[in-house]
């Protein structure tokens, strides 16, 4: 007969990067963590992860079973939540999923506070290089850029603005571009995240620019096939190599803002605008919603709202 606690192992090995890592959230050794495994698999007759001197992966099946258990324990958790509404407090445990340097500058702050106004609630922040689509068991995911084929319910918190900058001293050693097609005669910083095709980079004119030539106002969309000197997976790393003076980045508004009010960053070809990357917050269908969900994204959409007035 399976056990709650069987599925509490099974939802842990999904959630968690390595056994041991599994072990540390269910408080229990690996040595003891395996023997349970081994008999949950006895018990189903199945084997539910394959097991290497380094790392244990979960087979097609137990990741079946994982996904499973884990809804159950929803399931079970919004039940025993539901039964304690009466008192209007929130209990049990709210999953975050956020990226990294978006997660730590601007999410956990914003959590910390919500977690104040809630002390029966158990919070906790994942920060991931991608959240989304690999949102594992998360109750909530922020996500910076276009969502596509989600079947989350999508929310828009910030706009979030992509900003083409480089450094003064860059921008005096090469020139700076007076239209989009000279980008690609300068050395160009890319960063690698969510399956994009980092290399493309879209522009149009700013309709809002003041002063725009006649001839930009009129001109189309254009498409640039960059050419990339330096590439990285940390968006953080691409600005600091930028403000070093490395070359040309397209950061998001969030990360750059800061760097260009000191100074160290100058915004490139002010009057056209690269594709956005929006602040979305990704939460479940209503019906399969708690009440923690709902607060969270109550107190997310109201916080943000407040950001930007």
């Amino acid at each position: 007969m399976i056990q709650i606690e069987d599925m509490q192992l099974a939802a842990a090995l999904l959630r968690e990067p390595s056994l041991s890592a599994a072990a540390r959230a269910l408080d229990v050794t690996p040595p003891a963590l395996s023997m349970r495994l081994r008999k949950l698999e006895a018990t189903l007759g199945l084997s539910l992860a394959s097991r290497t001197a380094r790392r244990l992966s979960l087979t097609p099946e137990g990741e079946r079973f994982a996904r499973e258990a884990a809804a159950l324990l929803g399931q079970i958790e919004g039940l025993r939540e539901s039964m304690q509404r009466d008192d209007k407090r929130l209990t049990g445990t709210l999953r975050i999923a956020a990226p990294f340097g978006y997660g730590r500058q601007y999410v956990a702050p914003m959590l910390a506070r919500f977690a104040r106004l809630h002390p029966g609630l158990r919070v906790q922040l994942d920060l991931r290089e991608t959240p989304w689509p690999d949102r594992h068991d998360a109750d909530a995911v922020i996500h910076i850029g276009t969502v596509r084929d989600s079947s989350w319910v999508a929310r828009t918190l910030s706009a979030n603005e992509r900003w083409l900058c480089a450094s003064p001293a860059y921008l005096r050693r090469h020139g700076e571009p007076r239209a989009p097609r000279d980008v690609l005669t300068h050395a160009c910083i890319c960063i690698r995240e969510n399956d994009e095709d980092v290399t493309l980079w879209h522009v149009r004119p700013d309709a809002d620019a003041a002063g725009a030539a006649e001839g930009r106002r009129a001109a189309a969309r254009e498409t640039l096939r960059v050419s990339p000197a330096y590439v990285t997976n940390d968006g953080g790393v691409a600005r600091q190599w930028a403000e070093q003076g490395m070359g040309m980045v397209l950061r998001s508004e969030w990360d750059a803002a800061d760097a260009v009010a000191r100074g160290t960053l100058v915004r490139v070809l002010p009057g056209w605008r690269f594709d956005s990357a929006p602040v979305t917050l990704l939460v479940p269908t209503r019906k399969g919603r708690t009440a923690r969900v709902a607060a969270i994204v109550d107190f997310l959409v109201e916080s943000f709202g407040d950001s930007q007035r």
